[in-house]
């Protein structure tokens, strides 16, 4: 998307324009950003360990199936 070295604010905002849901693993955003009036879903992962992730896809798909515009929620992955 050519969005390298955009901050989470604009990265945020940008997402919202093009997509549905944010899935991200910065576990800051929500204690950084102002996440009530946003539209876009977001889904915060509890790592950024790729492998970690692949085990839960399960799991990630069904929460990025069920989030509702403007909520978020946070997935733990072990």
């Amino acid at each position: 998307m050519g969005w390298t070295g955009i901050k989470n604010g604009d990265l945020v905002r940008l997402a919202e324009e093009q997509f549905d849901e944010f899935v991200t693993s910065d576990q800051n955003l929500r204690y950084q950003q102002n996440l009530e009036a946003r539209r876009i879903a977001i889904v915060e992962l509890s790592t950024n360990d790729l492998r970690r992730i692949e085990h839960a896809a399960a799991a990630l798909c069904l929460v990025v199936a069920n989030v509702r515009a403007g909520e978020f929620r946070r997935l733990e992955i072990e």
